[in-house]
């Protein structure tokens, strides 16, 4: 069996087409610094809401979200229902796993992974339900068939026991009635911002002259986008350094890429852009890769780094006239 459980961690990375709802839960042993039990909502690669076991009520996490429940109160409750009966069966799961593995001490995470995915202009759907254990598949659900499928034989007693106790059709109607209407309300509070591509704010950063440059994009929509550098119009690899896509508070996204300028000389630096373009997307925004843009940590340009050449340098030769002033005054007063 491929690894499912891999393959949808990575899809949700990806912000997978066509529209999708995820409902992501983590429980954790051995952790001592992070929540016990956590749980995402996600719609369209774009996290919504979260709770975990430090919290008394889920959160929004966009503004159209907030807007939803705070007009619909039944939905928050569900939700929060949701995120207590999850929590109190994850750590029980989580303690009868350790015990099948012959597991005592160690970390230890437990996760499952259900939704859908809805192409709204072909109508196919497609529904899933996936668990794992350490990063390896545990056990999922056949929606075809209704039956529980598990590569491992810690988890057939499990298998058996599910195909037996007639929850086949409640996990049926929850993949399929239930996600379909809940994207679809998600959808609808937030067709506007997840269908909006926001271009980003773009910046070159350097906190001394003596590290890489780095491109600095945020503030865009979606995330699926692609940032590098290059030089004579070809994108670079060697020296540059890519970041990762990261989420801002308001929703939006930003993402970084180094460029390592110790060895190009001075009139080589205008062969080098920084290059930003959303997947999929022929316009791009185009950065020329120049000290006058360059501006450090506290909002100052490059010049800033000459001025203080300059400055220390003017103060160390006031210095030094000082000193021979004072010195003559002495020799010639007989000191």
């Amino acid at each position: 069996m491929k690894r499912l459980f891999t393959f949808l961690f990575i899809c949700h990375i990806a912000s997978p087409e066509p529209h999708s709802l995820w409902y992501i839960l983590s429980a954790t042993s051995g952790m001592s610094d992070s929540p016990d039990f956590l749980a995402y909502a996600v719609v369209d690669g774009v996290e919504v809401a979260y709770c975990d076991n430090n919290l008394n009520d889920v959160k929004p996490r966009t503004p159209w979200m907030s807007k939803l429940l705070e007009d619909d109160p039944q939905h928050m409750q569900w939700l929060n229902n949701k995120c207590l009966i999850n929590r109190l069966g994850f750590k029980a799961t989580i303690m009868t796993l350790k015990q099948r593995f012959n597991q005592s001490k160690d970390v230890h995470i437990f996760q499952r992974m259900n939704g859908c995915f809805w192409d709204d202009e072909t109508g196919e759907f497609e529904g899933f339900n996936a668990y794992g254990y350490d990063g390896e598949d545990l056990i999922r659900f056949d929606l075809k068939t209704l039956t529980w499928i598990t590569p491992r034989h810690q988890t057939v007693i499990s298998k058996h026991n599910w195909d037996n106790d007639g929850n086949g059709l409640f996990w049926k109607y929850a993949l399929t009635e239930d996600c379909r209407n809940f994207l679809q309300l998600y959808l609808n509070y937030g067709k506007r911002s997840l269908q909006t591509t926001v271009r980003p704010s773009v910046s070159l950063l350097q906190k001394t002259p003596f590290i890489p440059v780095t491109c600095h994009a945020t503030g865009f929509y979606p995330d699926r986008a692609l940032m590098f550098w290059r030089k004579d119009g070809e994108e670079l690899h060697e020296g540059a350094e890519k970041g990762e896509i990261l989420p801002n508070n308001d929703g939006t996204f930003q993402m970084s890429v180094g460029l390592n300028v110790s060895s190009v000389t001075g009139e080589d630096w205008r062969r080098y852009d920084c290059v930003f373009q959303f997947s999929g997307l022929k316009d791009s925004i185009t950065t020329k890769l120049d000290r006058a843009l360059i501006r450090t940590n506290q909002g100052s340009s490059f010049g800033l780094y000459i001025g203080i050449a300059i400055g220390a340098v003017l103060m160390l030769l006031a210095v030094l006239v000082c000193a021979v002033f004072v010195t003559k005054r002495r020799i010639s007063s007989g000191l």
